[in-house]
């Protein structure tokens, strides 16, 4: 049984239609990228989980339940966390803080304040400061570290390498490719094709809303991931 499934789902802002009928699933323990150009409806995607974009036709489902009308503010007690583009960070709260914020969900398993300093120890050198004082790279791990607090099933990260310097950004790697092997599931939507190609097992491609493409990332050549998102 896959963790997330989404099947032949069509979801609108408003009258306007985004996503035209989007088959895809996450498995327990996998890995996954979906690609493809800006505005091809890949936020969306991530929206149709959380209510934000509604969802006319098709079917989503979280561990074989029926989530149409999960919310953004219980997604966490369903086991989806989200890393959003631009991290969202609270400058009035705390490094720590933003990371508590995260645990509000109260969902019990490893993901603590301990053991999110000991994959980001820079977190645990600035815990007391403005969130917002960070430096790009450690807002990402930030950001990252939070939603890690509310010990999700699956972990959604939009654009995550956006913005980021390159050594940064194989940190970024190593830190998913533990994740995945500890058992986290991954949602990446992004798309620097060479880090997606170093994180995830499979990928989905977007375009003008529908998969177009979709497969094992093993053996593709990167020539062609990088077509999809050539302008």
């Amino acid at each position: 049984m896959s963790l997330l499934s989404m099947r032949d789902v069509d979801a609108y802002y408003g009258r306007a239609q985004i996503l035209d009928r989007v088959t895809m699933h996450v498995d327990r323990g996998d890995c996954v990228a979906v690609l493809g150009r800006n505005g091809v409806g890949k936020t969306t995607l991530i929206n149709s989980l959380l209510g934000i974009a509604t969802v006319r036709a098709g079917s989503v489902e979280m561990d074989g339940k029926p989530c149409l009308k999960i919310r953004n503010f219980d997604a966490a007690h369903r086991g989806i966390s989200i890393v959003p583009q631009g991290r969202r960070i609270i400058g009035a709260l705390t490094v720590q803080e933003n990371l508590v914020l995260g645990a509000a969900s109260r969902r019990k398993g490893p993901w603590t304040l301990s053991a999110v300093y000991d994959l980001f120890p820079v977190l645990r050198e600035r815990a007391d400061t403005s969130g917002t004082a960070l430096s790009g790279g450690q807002q990402q791990m930030l950001a990252i570290g939070r939603a890690l607090m509310a010990n999700p099933e699956l972990l959604i990260l939009d654009e995550p390498s956006e913005g980021l310097a390159p050594v940064i950004v194989d940190q970024l790697i190593d830190m998913l490719n533990a994740l995945a092997k500890s058992g986290t599931s991954i949602l990446l939507v992004e798309q620097n094709i060479a880090f997606v190609r170093d994180v995830v097992k499979r990928y989905y491609v977007l375009s003008k809303g529908r998969v177009i493409e979709e497969g094992p990332m093993d053996g593709v050549p990167i020539e062609k991931l990088r077509q999809h998102i050539a302008v």
